[in-house]
C-alpha cells in the first residue's frame, strides 16, 4: 500500500461519513434555527425547550434515515474489505 491508496482510502471515508451525517445535522440546524425564533418572538428563554425538539427530531430522521445510512456505511466497509488483496499487493 502507498500513500496515494492510503489519502484515497482516507477520503472516501471523510466523504462517506460528511454523506451520512448531513441528515441528522441538517434536522438538527434547522429545528435549532425554528426553535430559536420561536424563542426570541415569545421571550421564553427555557433550555429544554431547545433541547427536546432537537432530540425528538433527530430520532425521527435516524428512525427514517438509518437503514440507508447503515447501507452506506456497509456498502462502503464491504468494498474497502473486498479491495484488501489489491492493496496488499502494491508496493
Amino acid at each position: 500500500m502507498n500513500q496515494d491508496t492510503a489519502v484515497s482510502i482516507t477520503t472516501s471515508a471523510m466523504e462517506l461519513a460528511i454523506k451520512v451525517a448531513a441528515p441528522m445535522l441538517v434536522a438538527g440546524l434547522l429545528v435549532g434555527v425554528l426553535v430559536s425564533i420561536f424563542q426570541a418572538v415569545t421571550q421564553i428563554q427555557e433550555q429544554s425547550l431547545q433541547f427536546i425538539p432537537k432530540l425528538a427530531v433527530s430520532a425521527l430522521v435516524l428512525l427514517i434515515a438509518g437503514p440507508w445510512m447503515l447501507g452506506q456505511i456497509v456498502s462502503w466497509a464491504h468494498d474497502l474489505w473486498a479491495s484488501i488483496p489489491t492493496h496488499i499487493g502494491t508496493r
